[in-house]
């Protein structure tokens, strides 16, 4: 069983004791494919070493996560648009608007939020979107920008039955990660209904660790028990969920997959 994890921060200071072995864990899981998006210029050094590191199996992504987004977000989208100009990476992200930690800055997160789907337009790559407590101001922009180029993922999807038919409404698929495995999460509810087609796993490592390590660090070794769960929702036998979800994250991250180790 071949499995992707689309959404993962295997470069940040959590894993620095043990990151090789990490990854490594991840591939004997059959987690052949680590997809890596950046959260800042602070985080691009260790992101691009990763990736270096593990070029057959670890992917990164160029973009500015919305909680980065200050008083210098100008500059910060100067590097994004440089470094997505060098061709190196398969996606833009991590982007878009987040309203938990801090609504100080919501107009230049909607602004930085809208030109890197432009970015992502211009270089034709597909994004992958942050939405925490902000899918009304994240939707409107989406559909305003939406053309043919505009491809992604909502990351991290916790929506309603109607969000989710509004993504799937743009084409776009969404990310099922560890909390689909919390007893007091009515996720899988909404999840066990979205076509198959529309769905990709996710860790974001090292947080929302799933049952039964909750608690702990998460990596994306675990991805079979997000897989597992999810299957079990949908009465699916977990190879088949995988072998579409897989699917789903090589056709939307044009992922090459043949050689990876």
């Amino acid at each position: 069983m071949k499995l992707v994890d689309t959404h993962t921060h295997l470069y940040l200071e959590e894993f620095d004791n043990d990151r090789d072995n990490v990854v490594k864990a991840a591939i004997d899981a059959g987690v052949t494919a680590i997809l890596l998006p950046n959260i800042d210029s602070t985080t691009v050094e260790a992101m691009e070493a990763l990736s270096g590191k593990f070029p057959n199996n670890c992917f990164a992504m160029m973009g500015l996560h919305p909680t980065s987004v200050k008083e210098n977000y100008e500059s910060e989208l100067a590097l994004v648009e440089q470094k997505l100009a060098s061709g190196h990476y398969i996606a833009v992200g991590e982007i878009g608007i987040d309203l938990y930690w801090d609504k100080s800055y919501r107009d230049q997160q909607a602004d930085a939020f809208r030109r890197q789907l432009k970015l992502a337009k211009k270089y034709k790559l597909p994004v992958s979107i942050h939405t925490r407590d902000s899918f009304q101001d994240v939707y409107p922009i989406v559909k305003e920008e939406l053309t043919d180029d505009l491809r992604g993922v909502f990351h991290c999807f916790l929506g309603t039955a109607d969000e989710a038919s509004k993504i799937m409404d743009l084409g776009f698929l969404m990310g099922v990660g560890g909390v689909i495995t919390f007893k007091n999460s009515n996720i899988g509810e909404v999840i066990k209904t979205i076509p198959d087609r529309y769905l990709v796993f996710e860790t974001d490592a090292p947080y929302l660790t799933p049952v039964p390590f909750r608690g702990k660090r998460n990596q994306s070794a675990y991805i079979p028990y997000i897989l597992e769960k999810t299957a079990a929702l949908k009465n699916m036998a977990p190879e088949a969920l995988a072998a579409i979800s897989t699917q789903n994250a090589i056709n939307l991250f044009q992922l090459k997959m043949d050689n990876n180790e």
